[in-house]
């Protein structure tokens, strides 16, 4: 693989076909598609990537037919990519799993998609045991003719992701072939127009999620932005700055958590043009800070498994605002909701409108989930926000605001101002449960090494910074928080241990 191919500028595909690998593809055979940093330095180039796409096709039209689900276990590499396009041409289903998954988590997708067999490496092998039939990546041949890209429209079933399983056991979303074009323009206005040239595109989101799959590989693929790809199984600071370096990145979709490290260590990168961030909100605080370490605003975007990338901010359009998570991507009806499905300018259930362009068709052999998930017209995020002309706040998980002494609190502005605290590295606010207030705000806190500091001092912070009603009542300290592989904080776990609390101190 090279950074040029004998092959002439003549495009791979037809750009016009609404099958995702098309639209991948659909650039000049010469042109860079993927930055290989897994051993070394390669360049892929696009003539190389429809090349190991039909060589997994072939071999999958001789062992699944269209509409099977087919799994995909890899790392960050060019073989991830070429699976699930090669899946897509020929008309199955992509079922992404994680590297990092152990075997229960493994089994829970592959029987319940019913997975036929898994794209993988001799790793990837081994984590499934006997769950599935692997078939590896170096068993695949080059050379041949050729496959045609099935006959798809945008509702065609295409990929099948699973939830993340923060507010219960992980469902399957299944999406559409227009699942991609769905998410083009959020991800060009969370990167500032993507596109620009020498733009180079990098996540540490493994390409197993939503975020890393729809946000960052396939949406650089179709823009014709080479994407980086580099094995991070644990996001660390040192290993993070030599991939930006040695890659030459320069647009990067950062998860907050990646963030929070970056700002505990003191870090600063200079060259970058864009940074997006999504799945939880920053706070005014962390995009002050982003905008002194990086030289660029980050812009923040939002959505979910189920329909993705459905609000974004874009400062090359428009001035961030702090405390608001962007405006509705266009495309996308995107509004706050009150009881009884009207709009409102009070706080409410964030919603979107049916028929979005990245929505899913269903949750997968979950009729009842499904019916549930939508009231009327609109699809329910389960998410509380405000809206304030075209800007929406985020407020909290339904089940995660706070009900205290009459307040509706949202807990995500008291982790930001805790966050802004010197000895704070990272922190999970829940609700716990209270005879006299309903609830109260509870705090658990990562202390950064060698930080001291003292409950009454946060205490006294919160309340010097944002209300008295607010501050946390009771703060623990610990070594560390419960958190799903994508980094996000596991709520129910600190709301279980909150209320299991209650029962040791009766």
């Amino acid at each position: 693989m090279m950074e040029t191919s004998p092959a002439s500028e003549e495009a791979a595909t037809e750009p016009s076909c609404q099958n995702m690998a098309a639209q991948c593809l659909g650039h000049p055979n010469n042109r860079v598609a993927i930055v290989d940093l897994t051993g070394g330095r390669r360049y892929v180039t696009y003539g190389d990537l429809a090349e190991m796409t039909d060589g997994i096709a072939r071999m999958l039209m001789e062992r699944v037919r269209p509409g099977d689900r087919v799994g995909v276990l890899f790392s960050q590499t060019p073989w991830c990519a070429a699976a699930h396009l090669a899946i897509w041409k020929i008309g199955s289903i992509s079922v992404p799993l994680f590297k990092l998954f152990k075997h229960d988590a493994l089994a829970s997708r592959v029987q319940d998609a019913d997975v036929r067999l898994v794209l993988t490496d001799a790793g990837g092998a081994q984590l499934l045991g006997d769950l599935a039939e692997p078939l590896l990546a170096h068993e695949i041949g080059t050379g041949g003719q050729p496959v045609p890209f099935a006959n798809v429209t945008a509702q065609t079933p295409a990929v099948l992701i699973y939830t993340s399983g923060t507010t219960g056991a992980p469902k399957g979303a299944l999406h559409g072939h227009g699942i991609l074009a769905g998410h083009l323009l959020g991800v060009s206005l969370s990167h500032d127009e993507l596109g620009a040239p020498d733009d180079r595109l990098w996540t540490p989101a493994d390409w197993a999620w939503i975020g890393g799959l729809f946000d960052v590989l396939m949406p650089g693929l179709a823009f014709g932005v080479p994407v980086v790809a580099a094995r991070m199984p644990k996001f660390n600071v040192d290993d993070c700055l030599n991939i930006i370096s040695e890659a030459s990145v320069r647009n990067i979709f950062f998860p907050p958590t990646a963030l929070r490290i970056m700002k505990a260590a003191g870090c600063c990168i200079k060259g970058l043009r864009s940074i997006a961030s999504g799945g939880e909100p920053l706070g005014a605080e962390m995009l002050a800070w982003g905008r002194a370490a990086f030289g660029v605003t980050i812009n923040e975007f939002y959505g979910q498994t189920e329909c993705n990338m459905v609000v974004s901010s874009c400062a090359a359009r428009f001035a961030p605002r702090p405390g608001f998570m962007g405006r509705p991507v266009p495309g996308f009806d995107v509004d706050v909701i009150d009881a009884h499905g009207r709009p409102t300018g009070q706080e409410g259930d964030i919603d979107v409108r049916r028929g979005a362009p990245s929505m899913m068709l269903e949750y997968w052999n979950r009729p009842r989930e499904t019916a549930a998930k939508f009231r009327g017209d609109w699809m329910l995020t389960g998410d509380r926000g405000r809206r304030d002309g075209p800007e929406i706040q985020f407020v909290g998980r339904e089940d995660d605001v706070i009900t205290s002494a009459g307040y509706r609190i949202g807990p995500a502005e008291i982790e930001d101002c805790l966050l802004t605290h010197a000895s704070v590295a990272t922190v999970g606010v829940v609700g716990k449960p209270d005879v006299t207030r309903t609830q109260i705000v509870k705090a658990y806190v990562v202390r950064k090494p060698g930080a001291e500091v003292t409950v009454k001092e946060l205490q006294d912070f919160v309340k010097e910074r944002l209300a008295t009603y607010l501050y946390p009542r009771e703060i623990d300290f610990i070594d560390a928080l419960p958190m799903t592989v994508t980094g996000k904080v596991i709520r129910r776990a600190l709301k279980a241990r909150a209320a299991n609390e209650i029962g040791e101190t009766s």
